[in-house]
Protein backbone atom coordinates (compact mmCIF):
# COMPACT_ATOMS: atom_id res chain seq x y z
CA UNK A 1 0.00 0.00 0.00
CA UNK A 2 1.28 3.54 -0.48
CA UNK A 3 1.25 5.81 2.17
CA UNK A 4 1.56 9.59 1.62
CA UNK A 5 2.73 10.20 4.60
CA UNK A 6 6.25 8.74 3.55
CA UNK A 7 6.78 11.47 0.87
CA UNK A 8 6.06 14.51 3.43
CA UNK A 9 8.46 12.84 6.40
CA UNK A 10 11.48 12.14 3.58
CA UNK A 11 10.68 14.63 1.05
CA UNK A 12 8.07 17.59 1.84
CA UNK A 13 9.08 18.08 5.35
CA UNK A 14 13.34 18.60 4.86
CA UNK A 15 12.58 20.05 2.13
CA UNK A 16 11.27 22.86 3.21
CA UNK A 17 13.56 22.90 6.33
CA UNK A 18 16.16 23.31 4.20
CA UNK A 19 14.69 25.88 1.35
CA UNK A 20 13.30 27.46 4.10
CA UNK A 21 16.80 28.21 6.70
CA UNK A 22 18.06 29.28 3.34
CA UNK A 23 15.41 31.49 2.32
CA UNK A 24 15.76 33.17 6.00
CA UNK A 25 19.52 33.63 5.68
CA UNK A 26 19.22 34.98 2.74
CA UNK A 27 16.62 37.58 4.00
CA UNK A 28 18.03 38.32 7.34
CA UNK A 29 21.54 39.15 5.40
CA UNK A 30 20.15 41.13 3.02
CA UNK A 31 17.61 43.38 5.55
CA UNK A 32 21.19 43.34 7.94
CA UNK A 33 23.41 44.78 4.97
CA UNK A 34 20.95 47.04 3.44
CA UNK A 35 21.26 49.46 6.38
CA UNK A 36 24.22 49.58 5.85
CA UNK A 37 25.00 52.52 3.30
CA UNK A 38 28.46 52.47 1.07
CA UNK A 39 30.93 55.07 0.93
CA UNK A 40 30.62 56.25 -2.75
CA UNK A 41 27.01 56.25 -2.21
CA UNK A 42 26.47 54.43 -5.83
CA UNK A 43 22.78 53.11 -6.29
CA UNK A 44 22.29 49.26 -7.20
CA UNK A 45 21.67 50.74 -10.62
CA UNK A 46 24.22 53.31 -10.92
CA UNK A 47 26.76 50.16 -10.19
CA UNK A 48 24.96 47.69 -12.88
CA UNK A 49 25.06 50.46 -15.29
CA UNK A 50 28.78 51.37 -14.67
CA UNK A 51 29.68 47.55 -14.57
CA UNK A 52 28.08 47.20 -17.75
CA UNK A 53 29.33 50.25 -19.31
CA UNK A 54 33.43 49.18 -18.17
CA UNK A 55 32.86 45.65 -19.94
CA UNK A 56 31.73 47.51 -23.08
CA UNK A 57 27.92 46.69 -22.87
CA UNK A 58 26.09 49.45 -23.27
CA UNK A 59 23.40 47.80 -24.84
CA UNK A 60 22.30 45.81 -22.09
CA UNK A 61 19.64 47.53 -20.16
CA UNK A 62 19.33 47.84 -16.98
CA UNK A 63 15.50 48.19 -15.28
CA UNK A 64 13.25 48.40 -12.71
CA UNK A 65 10.57 45.78 -11.81
CA UNK A 66 8.37 44.97 -8.66
CA UNK A 67 8.64 42.07 -6.17
CA UNK A 68 11.79 41.43 -3.33
CA UNK A 69 14.60 40.00 -4.37
CA UNK A 70 13.47 39.72 -8.07
CA UNK A 71 16.64 40.63 -9.46
CA UNK A 72 17.70 38.98 -12.96
CA UNK A 73 19.43 38.64 -15.89
CA UNK A 74 18.15 37.87 -19.42
CA UNK A 75 20.39 36.77 -21.76
CA UNK A 76 17.57 36.77 -24.73
CA UNK A 77 16.16 40.36 -24.33
CA UNK A 78 19.36 41.62 -22.66
CA UNK A 79 18.11 42.95 -19.89
CA UNK A 80 18.98 43.56 -16.56
CA UNK A 81 16.29 43.97 -14.09
CA UNK A 82 16.39 44.73 -10.23
CA UNK A 83 14.20 44.86 -7.67
CA UNK A 84 12.72 48.62 -6.64
CA UNK A 85 14.68 48.02 -3.10
CA UNK A 86 18.09 46.93 -5.32
CA UNK A 87 17.69 49.44 -8.01
CA UNK A 88 17.16 52.58 -5.60
CA UNK A 89 19.43 51.29 -2.93
CA UNK A 90 22.37 52.91 -2.17
CA UNK A 91 23.69 49.40 0.72
CA UNK A 92 26.41 47.05 -0.08
CA UNK A 93 23.72 45.01 0.18
CA UNK A 94 22.31 46.37 -3.00
CA UNK A 95 25.31 46.77 -4.92
CA UNK A 96 26.36 43.24 -4.49
CA UNK A 97 23.30 42.06 -5.43
CA UNK A 98 23.70 44.65 -8.62
CA UNK A 99 27.01 43.28 -9.00
CA UNK A 100 25.91 39.83 -9.16
CA UNK A 101 23.70 40.12 -12.07
CA UNK A 102 25.96 42.15 -13.97
CA UNK A 103 28.51 39.30 -13.52
CA UNK A 104 25.69 37.16 -15.54
CA UNK A 105 25.51 39.31 -18.32
CA UNK A 106 29.35 39.70 -17.99
CA UNK A 107 29.29 35.79 -18.53
CA UNK A 108 26.52 36.06 -21.48
CA UNK A 109 28.62 38.55 -23.49
CA UNK A 110 31.86 35.78 -23.17
CA UNK A 111 30.08 33.04 -24.25
CA UNK A 112 30.30 31.70 -21.02
CA UNK A 113 30.23 27.44 -21.35
CA UNK A 114 27.84 27.13 -18.13
CA UNK A 115 25.44 30.11 -18.73
CA UNK A 116 24.92 28.64 -22.49
CA UNK A 117 24.02 25.49 -21.24
CA UNK A 118 21.27 26.44 -18.42
CA UNK A 119 20.05 28.91 -20.93
CA UNK A 120 19.49 25.71 -23.82
CA UNK A 121 18.02 23.06 -20.95
CA UNK A 122 15.64 25.68 -19.51
CA UNK A 123 12.67 24.34 -21.87
CA UNK A 124 13.91 20.99 -21.10
CA UNK A 125 13.56 21.62 -17.47
CA UNK A 126 10.35 23.10 -17.72
CA UNK A 127 8.97 19.55 -19.52
CA UNK A 128 10.93 17.49 -16.73
CA UNK A 129 9.41 19.47 -14.04
CA UNK A 130 5.75 19.69 -15.26
CA UNK A 131 5.47 15.60 -17.15
CA UNK A 132 8.41 13.78 -14.50
CA UNK A 133 5.90 14.25 -11.49
CA UNK A 134 2.96 13.68 -13.03
CA UNK A 135 4.56 10.44 -14.80
CA UNK A 136 6.22 9.38 -11.60
CA UNK A 137 2.87 9.35 -9.75
CA UNK A 138 0.70 7.44 -12.33
CA UNK A 139 3.66 5.00 -12.06
CA UNK A 140 3.12 4.10 -8.10
CA UNK A 141 -0.39 4.46 -8.50
CA UNK A 142 -0.01 1.46 -11.36
CA UNK A 143 2.24 -0.34 -9.12
CA UNK A 144 -0.08 -0.44 -6.06
CA UNK A 145 -3.33 -1.23 -7.85
CA UNK A 146 -1.62 -4.39 -9.27
CA UNK A 147 0.63 -4.99 -6.29
CA UNK A 148 3.97 -4.63 -7.77
CA UNK A 149 3.69 -4.46 -11.55
CA UNK A 150 6.78 -4.04 -13.62
CA UNK A 151 5.11 -1.80 -16.16
CA UNK A 152 4.34 0.58 -13.23
CA UNK A 153 7.79 0.29 -11.86
CA UNK A 154 8.84 1.29 -15.51
CA UNK A 155 6.93 4.45 -15.52
CA UNK A 156 7.84 5.35 -12.20
CA UNK A 157 11.85 5.31 -13.81
CA UNK A 158 10.52 7.14 -16.80
CA UNK A 159 9.32 9.90 -14.76
CA UNK A 160 12.25 9.52 -12.21
CA UNK A 161 13.94 10.09 -15.84
CA UNK A 162 11.87 13.27 -17.16
CA UNK A 163 12.68 14.76 -13.66
CA UNK A 164 16.43 14.17 -13.81
CA UNK A 165 16.30 17.06 -16.35
CA UNK A 166 15.44 19.62 -13.08
CA UNK A 167 18.56 18.36 -11.61
CA UNK A 168 20.49 18.44 -14.56
CA UNK A 169 19.28 22.13 -14.89
CA UNK A 170 20.29 22.61 -11.01
CA UNK A 171 23.71 21.17 -11.55
CA UNK A 172 24.33 23.63 -14.66
CA UNK A 173 23.28 26.52 -12.44
CA UNK A 174 25.67 26.07 -9.73
CA UNK A 175 28.74 26.71 -11.76
CA UNK A 176 26.61 29.83 -13.13
CA UNK A 177 25.66 31.28 -9.77
CA UNK A 178 28.52 30.99 -8.32
CA UNK A 179 31.14 32.39 -11.06
CA UNK A 180 28.22 35.69 -10.88
CA UNK A 181 28.93 35.82 -7.40
CA UNK A 182 33.02 35.54 -7.78
CA UNK A 183 33.14 38.07 -10.38
CA UNK A 184 31.05 40.49 -8.50
CA UNK A 185 33.25 40.36 -5.85
CA UNK A 186 35.94 41.59 -8.06
CA UNK A 187 34.70 43.57 -10.21
CA UNK A 188 32.95 46.39 -7.23
CA UNK A 189 36.51 46.90 -5.74
CA UNK A 190 38.60 47.01 -9.56
CA UNK A 191 35.61 49.23 -10.55
CA UNK A 192 35.95 51.68 -7.56
CA UNK A 193 32.37 51.21 -6.29
CA UNK A 194 32.85 50.28 -2.85
CA UNK A 195 36.45 49.83 -1.10
CA UNK A 196 37.75 46.45 0.12
CA UNK A 197 36.94 46.85 3.41
CA UNK A 198 32.99 47.12 2.47
CA UNK A 199 32.78 43.62 1.37
CA UNK A 200 32.20 41.81 4.01
CA UNK A 201 28.28 42.21 4.34
CA UNK A 202 28.48 41.74 0.30
CA UNK A 203 29.73 38.35 0.64
CA UNK A 204 27.65 37.32 3.55
CA UNK A 205 24.20 38.64 1.17
CA UNK A 206 25.49 36.65 -2.17
CA UNK A 207 26.95 33.67 -0.35
CA UNK A 208 23.36 32.97 1.83
CA UNK A 209 22.00 33.42 -1.97
CA UNK A 210 24.03 30.98 -3.32
CA UNK A 211 23.21 28.34 -1.33
CA UNK A 212 19.74 28.74 -2.37
CA UNK A 213 20.43 26.97 -5.25
CA UNK A 214 22.07 23.94 -3.46
CA UNK A 215 19.21 23.89 -1.30
CA UNK A 216 16.96 23.55 -4.52
CA UNK A 217 19.07 20.95 -5.55
CA UNK A 218 19.08 18.93 -2.53
CA UNK A 219 15.45 19.01 -2.62
CA UNK A 220 15.50 17.40 -6.20
CA UNK A 221 17.49 15.11 -4.74
CA UNK A 222 15.21 13.88 -2.28
CA UNK A 223 12.41 13.80 -4.59
CA UNK A 224 14.08 11.33 -7.11
CA UNK A 225 15.33 9.60 -4.01
CA UNK A 226 12.02 8.73 -2.82
CA UNK A 227 10.32 7.78 -6.55
CA UNK A 228 13.23 5.19 -7.03
CA UNK A 229 12.53 3.96 -3.83
CA UNK A 230 9.49 3.43 -3.21
CA UNK A 231 9.08 1.97 -6.96
CA UNK A 232 11.98 -0.28 -5.94
CA UNK A 233 10.59 -1.61 -2.78
CA UNK A 234 6.63 -1.41 -4.13
CA UNK A 235 6.45 -5.34 -4.03
CA UNK A 236 7.57 -5.46 -0.42
CA UNK A 237 4.43 -3.25 0.80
Amino acid sequence: MFYDYQYIIWVLLPSLLISGFCSLRVKAAFNKYSRVGSMNGYTGAQAARKLLDRAGLQHVEVLQTRGFLSDHYNPMSKQLVLSADVYQGTSVASIGIAAHEAGHAIQDAEDYGPLRMRSSLVPLCTIGNTLGYIVMAIGLLMLYASGGSVVGKYVVYAGCGLFSLVLLFQIVTLPVEFDATRRAKEIVVDAGIIYREERVGMDKVLNAAAMTYVAAMVSTLLTLAYYIMRASFASRD
